[in-house]
């Protein structure tokens, strides 16, 4: 077959949670209404100057010349998606990925390359209802989507040397502020400037004057968690203004808990420490968990 090498941002985009549908509701229920979400994405697809390559089971993958036009494909689904009652008491969402590179354009129509790979590897790392794109289309990106991303971490992908900076893109506008109903939602202390941290048998005590504290899977991190779900770099703590403020930066956000019990639950969100608590990387707070961060004002 002929082959032309052009560069494409290549998107995957799957049905979140197609397994429970199909043992909710039976295959041919199931298969109709992953099919309809399947055509309401090829749909947008060609609408936004795209080509769907092919669908593969609850996943269709595409290709475009210009990579914010994948973007705004990308949200303009879950945007629709978003906006639809449920079906069967379920509610449909999408995870996605995105990537741009050099990819070799065959006759069919199919793509060949490293692009695809690290596309399904972004598709992978997303959530429901979220959209991950690389360093590579977020540099091909206009201002105004530029605004909608935000860092969100580095990850390993097969066949690369080096870790690969990926980015979230914020396509509901609530999940820019719901971090202020949080903060506001807190009773904070009083002013203070000692923190003890435990983790297991580690202890550090930060102070006004201290360094951010770097937590994370990495060896290179000031205080080492050894938990799978924790990114190498996934969370700092530092002072400032008066408070030690908890920053995550991380691919499965941060749990923590205050000392009456109330949870939250951050994803690249900062969040002023209060009194005494828990913190977990990664994994929601429980009674079993071996990775649990012990924090006292």
């Amino acid at each position: 077959m002929t082959k032309t090498q052009y560069n494409f941002a290549v998107l995957f985009s799957d049905v979140s949670g197609s397994t429970h549908i199909y043992e909710t509701l039976g295959d041919t229920k199931a298969s109709n209404i992953i099919n309809d979400v399947l055509s309401l994405m090829s749909a947008i697809v060609k609408e936004h100057a795209g080509t769907v390559v092919k669908t593969i089971g609850d996943e269709v993958m595409c290709r475009f010349y210009d990579a914010n036009n994948a973007v705004e494909a990308a949200c303009a689904i879950n945007e629709q998606l978003a906006n639809k009652p449920a079906v069967e008491n379920i509610k449909l969402a999408v995870r996605t990925g995105i990537h741009w590179g050099p990819a070799l354009l065959q006759e069919d129509g199919d793509l060949l390359g490293d692009v695809v790979n690290v596309a399904a590897r972004m598709t992978g790392i997303a959530k429901a209802r979220e959209i991950i794109a690389t360093q590579g289309v977020f540099a091909k990106l206009n201002a105004v989507l530029q605004y909608k991303c935000r860092e969100f971490d580095r990850a390993a992908v097969k066949g690369k040397s080096e870790e690969v900076i990926i980015y979230e893109i914020v396509w509901e506008p609530k999940d820019v502020t719901r971090i202020s109903s949080i903060v506001n939602s807190i009773p904070l202390t009083e002013s203070t400037e000692s923190l003890e941290i435990r983790y297991q048998d580690q202890v550090k005590i930060l102070s006004g004057n201290s360094s951010p504290l770097q937590l994370g899977r990495s060896k290179q991190c000031d205080l080492m968690i050894a938990s799978p779900l924790a990114s190498r770099s996934h969370a700092t703590i530092k002072f400032s203004r008066g408070k030690f403020i908890l920053a995550d930066q991380s691919t499965n956000g941060t749990y923590i808990q205050f000392e009456k019990g109330k949870q939250f639950y951050l994803r690249r969100e900062n969040l002023p420490l209060s009194g005494s608590g828990i913190i977990s990387l990664g994994e929601e707070i429980t009674p079993n968990s071996a990775h649990l961060i012990y924090y006292k004002l």
